[in-house]
């Protein structure tokens, strides 16, 4: 597989970044506000888009609420800590060097991706294109982000290889009809075997 990967097409959180428990954090605090009832509600919406969160959670009553929300959501991303996943700054050195194409494919908005930029000024170099919210007309698990992707470098799927940690955006990957390596970052291996051809917890010692 690796001989024929010509582009490695990265998700942001959970994927390069390892924000997971800091988002746990805040739609935690979130969740028991608006939704007392149901505990745990935090865990339950891990990888889901904002906008497929407000659509079963904070719809109806509350929708007034989603403007509120979405301030404090990007209040927070401003100031979170971007700590890449262990070894993965060496992994796209040594993918770049062998000339494969890399991509940023996240469901993130420009706002927050700005916030990225301020805290790693390395960021922008490291990939041949960043692909974001506003980029895409269908949200994960719609294949939309990956195949734009693709296109962008000019090449067929089976040319690309996605590396996602949630449910919808492995769905997403193997939707587009590419290979997809999950990451256990946010779900256990066993969670995302079945929707994954091979499956990390960081990249030390990958070697694809």
């Amino acid at each position: 597989m690796s001989n024929r990967m010509k582009a490695a097409l990265f998700d942001l959180d959970g994927v390069v970044f390892d924000t997971e428990p800091q988002y746990t954090v805040f739609w935690g605090a979130q969740c028991r506000l608006y939704h007392p009832e149901h505990p745990g509600l935090e865990h339950e919406i891990k990888g889901q888009t904002l906008t497929q969160i407000y659509d079963r959670w904070f719809s109806g009553p509350l929708e007034q609420e989603q403007a509120v929300i979405t301030r404090r959501l990007d209040e927070y991303e401003a100031g979170m800590d971007y700590c890449y996943i262990a070894g993965f700054t060496d992994y796209i050195a040594r993918l770049r060097s062998r000339g494969v194409l890399t991509a940023v494919v996240t469901s993130s908005n420009i706002m927050k991706m700005e916030a990225v930029y301020r805290q790693h000024p390395e960021f922008k170099g490291m990939f041949d294109a960043i692909l974001t919210s506003e980029d895409f007309e269908h949200s994960k698990p719609h294949p939309d982000c990956y195949l734009k992707a693709a296109a962008r470098f000019g090449l067929q799927p089976e040319e690309c290889v996605v590396f996602e940690d949630s449910f919808n955006g492995l769905r997403s990957g193997r939707a587009a009809g590419m290979c997809v390596v999950g990451l256990a970052t946010t779900n256990p291996v066993d969670a995302i075997s079945g929707l994954s051809d091979m499956q990390i917890t960081d990249y030390r010692e990958f070697n694809m």
